[in-house]
């Protein structure tokens, strides 16, 4: 039954990839790339994607980046598969059911096909969280991998922290042997501090980026109010820069415009300085935003609150604006320029160049989507039916939060950490940035594997297990 499923997640891939060749592309694309053919840390992001991209450069094509990244969403659905099979002895159906948002899921397979690191992150947290559960007890060579693999995690992408610290967590309440825990932590900081020494030394920071305190302004610029804030403006002078003259009600209503777009609005663009993410900038604009959630925490919750309830909506409704949400979309047509050809790139200015250059320099020849029939068309359709909407995530979380609830004596067993893993990576942008719907996937998968664990006992069904996994026993103990 899971082949089955696999192969048919396989061919739309393939689709996709015939449709939409030889990538598809995203605004955050562009300086992946540009880190890849200049290799440097960026102010941004943590580079561990770009490190993938020039793992790959030596094919120079974009066909060949996105067809792993294919591959790794694939592989996302086996884990799932084989932990709720083989560990949790669900029956076939009920494993591949739960793997079935992984193969299936169209805005999955697209976000597959853009050059971005999500789909590499998603297969790191779920492979970290697959040997955690796997593993009644964890040896130190067991916690070294996790460690190493909890590394790439945070090299991939920021949110990587939090996930460390749920791990850690979890492991020590399950009273895991101090020496798995100790090779787990060593694991992860030896790369890790590797990666912050060597920001340092462009920086003058040891730290991963130089961009937590601006987008943490972000997302407090929807609602900051000054007066409110108390700020002085002869003693704070540039806190007083930071400040927004439109009233709260009549300001723009997605935080990103005031990072990305607002050129004029803030002195966030013409502070000293003449690169947008600099450490002093994101200083300040931390300390400003700090300020704003302690003056406003009612403001803040409320921003928070909706963007969290926007991830459990029914359908999808275009945020933050009409631009983005297209770049998530797959159109059945192409869009030409001028002269009847492809639409070139964008022609932002990038670290030793353009963007578009940059783009073909990687490639080593045309790097635009080329959308071809009827392979374009059979993914716009499939676009518009199959995929996961908010509501039943919604309703894998409620799922997964009963079986927190009924194991409230082992501290939601097994079931806690796949959970709060998927919560959190629904809530952390939120809380930190804004939302933004390529943010749920990577959650689905945990929420998958959290509900297929509460649910296994409620089923009839009987499952072979081996002595190794401990269903047969924790069977048992639910009906004592």
């Amino acid at each position: 039954m899971f082949v089955a499923a696999f192969v048919v997640g396989g061919v739309l891939r393939l689709i996709t990839m015939l449709g939409y060749g030889p990538a598809m592309w995203f605004n955050d694309s562009y300086e992946y790339v540009s880190v890849a053919l200049h290799p440097r840390p960026d102010p941004i992001r943590p580079d561990g994607y770009s490190f993938w991209l020039m793992a790959l450069k030596p094919f120079h094509s974009f066909a060949v980046v996105v067809l792993t990244q294919h591959l790794m969403g694939l592989a996302t659905a086996v884990l799932i598969y084989a932990l709720l099979r083989k560990r949790f002895g669900l029956p076939a159906w009920g494993a591949t059911l739960a793997a079935a948002p992984v193969l299936f899921d169209a805005y999955q397979i697209q976000l597959e096909q853009l050059i971005m690191s999500d789909t590499m992150f998603m297969l790191l947290v779920v492979g970290v969280v697959t040997i955690v559960l796997w593993h009644r007890k964890l040896t130190w060579k067991l916690g070294a991998l996790v460690g190493f693999l909890l590394a790439l995690t945070w090299l991939t992408r920021s949110i990587g922290l939090p996930i460390l610290a749920l791990v850690v967590l979890y492991l020590l309440v399950k009273r895991t042997n101090w020496r798995a825990i100790v090779a787990l932590v060593t694991a992860c900081a030896i790369p890790v501090l590797s990666y912050m020494g060597w920001f340092s030394t462009n920086y003058g920071q040891f730290s991963m980026t130089n961009s937590d305190g601006l987008i943490l302004y972000m997302r407090t610029a929807t609602f900051a109010d000054c007066a409110k804030m108390k700020i002085n403006p002869r003693k704070e002078y540039e806190l007083a820069l930071l400040c927004i003259n439109t009233p709260p009600a009549e300001r723009v209503h997605y935080a990103q415009w005031y990072l990305w777009r607002d050129v004029g609005g803030t002195a966030l663009h013409w502070m000293p300085g003449s690169k947008r993410f600099e450490p002093i900038k994101n200083e300040v604009a931390g300390e400003f935003a700090k300020r704003a959630i302690l003056a406003q925490p009612g403001d803040y919750l409320k921003a928070v609150g909706t963007d969290l309830l926007t991830s459990f909506q029914v359908g999808r409704r275009q945020f933050p604006d009409p631009q983005t949400f297209e770049m998530y979309e797959f159109k059945p047509y192409q869009v030409l320029d001028q002269n009847g050809r492809p639409k070139r790139l964008p022609s932002w200015s990038s670290y030793d160049g353009r963007t578009d250059t940059d783009a073909f320099t990687y490639e080593q020849g045309p790097p635009e989507t080329v959308i071809k029939q009827p392979w374009a068309s059979i993914m716009s359709v499939y676009q518009q039916i199959f995929y996961m909407r908010g509501i039943m995530l919604g309703a894998l979380l409620l799922i997964g939060l009963y079986g927190i609830a009924v194991r409230w004596r082992k501290l939601g067993g097994p079931v806690i950490l796949p959970w709060l893993g998927s919560f959190g990576l629904i809530l952390a942008p939120a809380a930190t940035a804004e939302f933004d719907y390529r943010y749920l996937l990577p959650a689905i998968p945990l929420a998958c594997i959290a509900a297929a664990i509460t649910l296994r006992h409620g089923l009839p069904w009987r499952v072979k297990v081996t002595p190794t996994n401990e269903a047969a026993s924790e069977t048992t103990t639910a009906r004592t």
